[in-house]
């Protein structure tokens, strides 16, 4: 297939794009810099070069695909208004094409606020952030367009050896450092491997029926505590130390949308497992690397 990109140098995004090639398809990927074209390149796609906060400039110059994956991530203030006004120019660019493409669009976790001891699934009530409102109208807008064949994929947080949403903790750690931990170290995490994500996204892609929802969690819940504990055991080490930070001062800190590191949830991923045939390698406390 012919795939273009958006956000093939982030973090979830490389690993997507690292699938993709492996499954033989074809990418074009959004580059926002001379450096990002070179390294989508050397990863295997051929680079168009534009911005996300002025997609008018590049969205025509998008040749026909297959599918669109988007993975890319703005967390300024403004995001909402980015990804509407991405929306406005690109849904129109894609129902112009020879054929309606598939168009993978990301959600989040966050989207469903705290569910205690609940596990959320994709028939759960959103209760998002304010943060984040914006984009449940986004995520059904691309799900009801008439012009591509919508389907979204809800990541729950995100990691890699590399670190992803452990980039702090592991840092810390090997820095000898106390460990913050945003809200609690009782906070719990619903958890997913950055290559188990991609390949997620790939049946997304390949299989899943228009207007699907998919929940990319492999690991439906552990606590904060015990996966700063897993990763010290990891780096061999021994009885980390740790320190609560406040969630207004992380949001003073990071912006108002780092209020999701506080939220406390649980997320099942077994609708992709069972229709999609979606098997995580990393499940498990035991597996996470």
């Amino acid at each position: 297939m012919h795939v273009f990109l958006l956000g093939g140098t982030g973090f979830i995004g490389r690993h997507v794009l690292q699938r993709l090639v492996e499954g033989g398809h074809e990418v074009i990927g959004l580059a926002r810099s001379e450096a990002s074209a070179e390294r989508l390149k050397a990863a295997g796609a051929a680079p168009l070069l534009g911005d996300l906060r002025a997609p008018g400039e590049w969205a025509g110059k998008v040749p026909p695909v297959d599918a669109v994956i988007h993975a890319a991530a703005d967390f300024g203030d403004d995001m909402g208004e980015v990804e509407t006004a991405l929306l406005d120019v690109l849904l129109p660019v894609l129902g112009a094409m020879p054929k309606r493409p598939r168009f993978v669009y990301t959600g989040g976790c966050w989207l469903f606020g705290d569910t205690g001891a609940q596990v959320a699934t994709e028939e759960s009530l959103f209760d998002p952030l304010p943060a984040f409102g914006w984009m449940i109208d986004n995520m059904q807008r691309v799900l009801e367009s008439p012009e591509v064949e919508g389907v979204v994929i809800h990541p729950a947080m995100v990691y890699s050896d590399e670190g992803g949403v452990f980039s702090s903790f592991m840092g810390a750690l090997r820095g000898g450092r106390t460990v913050d931990v945003i809200g609690s170290p009782e906070i719990v995490w619903p958890l997913v491997h950055a290559d188990d994500l991609a390949d997620l996204y790939l049946r997304t892609m390949e299989r899943a029926r228009p207007r699907s929802v998919y929940n990319g969690s492999a690991i439906s819940g552990m606590t904060v505590g015990a996966i700063v504990s897993g990763l010290a055991a990891h780096l061999g080490m021994e009885h980390p130390e740790l320190r609560a930070v406040s969630v207004d001062e992380a949001a003073e800190r990071l912006g108002e949308w780092a209020r999701g590191y506080a939220v406390s949830q649980r997320l099942s991923g077994d609708k992709a497992r069972v229709e999609l045939g979606w098997k995580p390698r990393h499940e498990s406390a035991a597996a996470l690397f």
